[in-house]
């Protein structure tokens, strides 16, 4: 039996020139139909594609076979590159404190190239069960002078997760974002029930996770909430503008609006500029010099090529 009306309904897996949706069923306590739908052909995106995470609207559908089909693309709020995931709501950036060791500049990165994004960031620490507790509120308290409540998991014991598991469940649209190693498949297999993604030891000889997962998709953790399965590989923090960074990092954003220092020139990127007043004494001004330089160096070349 076909219904000839439009449903919005999102966009949870793709494959070759289908799509798995969710339609929502409201009065079905939210609980979700899915459908497998192409594009219309009569119609154009103004070729734009569909990534995982869009909403679109169907039509022509088929109750019974679960089929239906796709006729316009509604506008996003954000698109993340890579993996190709768009409407994240909230990001969890994922590193382990060991096997692989933290590394500092690298979490920088990932925390910046979240924030660049528009969305709630959080930072969460795995495999806390290798540290001593003072090792661990050490990191507690490094990372709130960064501007982050970090969230430290020691899958050994369930109330940490099961933390986790709650904050989630509020959310409507998370990822986890961060390299290979860091135990990113272990949360989602046990965040999604029946998930079951293979993982793989850390190599011992560079130190870095295999890659595992292959698909991305979307899986409904509760009502109207979702959480993004992504491959757990080359995850790399993209590219910032060199403008937004300065407001990006909570210890310039704080003095600048909050304080209300005030440089000479209303463009200080805060290096050797002339007229300016930041107090530089923060621990991650040196990373933060380091994003100026790597983001100029790219630009130039980009103006070169």
């Amino acid at each position: 039996m076909k219904n000839n009306s439009k449903y919005l309904a999102l966009v949870t897996k793709k494959f070759n020139d289908f799509f798995l949706v969710d339609l929502k069923n409201q009065e079905n306590s939210g609980n979700s139909e899915k459908f497998l739908c192409r594009v219309k052909k009569s119609i154009s995106f103004k070729d734009q594609l569909i990534f995982v995470g869009d909403e679109v609207a169907i039509e022509k559908i088929d109750f019974k076979s679960k089929c239906a089909v796709i006729t316009s693309l509604k506008k996003r709020k954000n698109l993340l590159v890579r993996p190709s995931v768009a409407n994240i709501s909230n990001i969890y950036v994922t590193f382990s404190v060991e096997e692989p060791e933290l590394n500092l500049s690298q979490v920088n990165r990932f925390l910046i190239s979240a924030e660049s994004m528009g969305v709630e960031v959080s930072l969460v620490l795995t495999k806390c069960d290798l540290i001593s507790d003072k090792r661990r509120l050490y990191f507690l308290d490094k990372f709130e002078k960064w501007g982050y409540q970090a969230i430290t998991l020691n899958l050994q014991k369930s109330d940490c997760f099961e933390n986790l598991l709650a904050e989630l469940m509020k959310k409507e649209c998370s990822i986890f974002m961060g390299p290979s190693g860091v135990g990113k498949t272990t949360l989602l297999n046990m965040i999604i029930p029946g998930l079951k993604n293979s993982t793989s030891p850390v190599s011992n000889k560079i130190k870095r996770g295999k890659n595992t997962t292959r698909n991305v998709e979307l899986f409904s953790i509760s009502n109207q909430s979702y959480i993004v399965d992504t491959p757990g590989f080359n995850m790399q923090p993209q590219e910032v503008d060199i403008k937004l960074l300065p407001n990006l990092y909570s210890e310039i954003y704080k003095q600048v609006i909050e304080e209300g220092i005030k440089c000479k020139f209303r463009n200080c990127l805060h290096l050797l500029d002339e007229g300016c007043n930041l107090n530089k004494s923060f621990e991650r001004y040196p990373f933060y010099k380091e994003m100026i330089e790597s983001s100029k160096s790219h630009y130039y070349q980009n103006q070169e090529d």
